[in-house]
């Protein structure tokens, strides 16, 4: 039987996501890899009790999130059931509809159809009776937005969910969605959306800004690059990354003046004590308008030294400028 560390809140951050009541961990665990059924479940439940060890209370996954889709739900669900059901209410768990889960047209996208019936299969997977937020995965342009947004309002207000989010949304559609359901008295918590030093399409958007105006946090998938950022390509491109897989990442992107920058920034992690993950993930969180930061893992261990960024989130003037320079060049 599992037995969570006693002192697991000591060094866990936590930061208040948006104008709601719920304070998230700046460190939130995302199970879009290596939770799905090609992987190993002993594995997977050593990186769930490692997290909650560690002060991580939000745990992410989505209906198509495997392979195969639905997997990661339900191994999520053998989770809950084996030893985490006592510990339900110091969870929480989120999951997501928007791409697609099965064939013909109730499958994909946005409509209230599609939207209520993937809550419903998504709750039957992780045996659970309710989740505490529940996204929308991405804008549909082909479903008018009211109609979306009025299904999240009905999904909270059914008690299937306890909070409302939505993902992929630029700053003008999160402005838009945010308006519809604050008009149906369902507050947004949360956008979550990709975000990381190579990849600062929010800052150009405005959607920080924007979120922080409408009330609602932000939470950051990818802030790693797909391992980018990290020391897996500093010597070349290891058979089993995902870059050699050509999974979402190519091997392609891969080029040396790429590598010639990562060295530079692992060089500056490295003089600051850090690895370059950690450094990573710390930019990321940097001035509080991210709420919390997703990371992913294949092993128990990169959550442990994840967890370590938290010691040191400062960066100087200087450190910033030289980010932008190495990056920049």
């Amino acid at each position: 039987m599992y037995t969570p560390n006693e002192k697991r809140y000591d060094d866990m951050k936590y930061l208040r996501c948006g104008r709601s009541g719920i304070l998230l961990p700046r460190i939130s665990l995302g199970l879009w890899h290596n939770f799905g059924s090609v992987d190993r479940f002993g594995n997977m439940l050593d990186m769930i009790h490692t997290a909650f060890d560690a002060g991580i209370t939000h745990f992410d996954l989505a209906n198509n999130y495997g392979p195969v889709y639905g997997s990661a739900e339900e191994n999520f669900g053998r989770i809950m059931e084996q030893d985490m059901r006592p510990f339900r209410d110091e969870m929480i768990i989120s999951t997501k509809a928007g791409y697609d889960m099965w064939p013909g047209p109730y499958g994909d996208h946005g409509s209230r159809k599609y939207l209520i019936a993937s809550l419903d299969q998504s709750l039957k997977r992780m045996k659970l009776d309710y989740v505490d937020i529940f996204y929308h995965h991405r804008p549909d342009p082909d479903t008018p937005l009211e109609e979306t947004m009025e299904a999240l309002s009905d999904i909270v207000r059914s008690g299937k969910a306890l909070y409302a989010g939505i993902s992929n949304y630029d700053s003008e559609q999160t402005r838009k969605a945010a308006e519809i359901l604050r008009a149906n008295h369902t507050p947004l918590l949360i956008n979550q959306v990709s975000y990381s030093m190579m990849n600062r399409w929010t800052e150009e958007d405005g959607l920080q800004d924007t979120c922080a105006e409408v009330g609602a946090g932000v939470i950051c998938f990818s802030p790693l690059a797909q391992g980018v950022l990290t020391d897996r390509y500093l010597n070349g491109i290891p058979e089993d990354s995902r870059a050699k897989k050509n999974h979402f990442l190519q091997e392609s992107s891969i080029t040396p003046e790429l590598i010639d920058k990562v060295r530079q920034l692992n060089t500056l992690a490295s003089d600051r004590g850090q690895t370059l993950a950690e450094m990573a993930l710390a930019w990321v969180l940097r001035r509080d308008k991210v709420t919390s930061v997703l990371i992913g893992a294949s092993r128990p261990e990169q959550i442990t030294d994840n967890v370590k960024l938290l010691d040191n989130m400062e960066f100087s003037d200087d450190e910033l400028t030289l980010i932008d320079d190495i990056l920049k060049g």
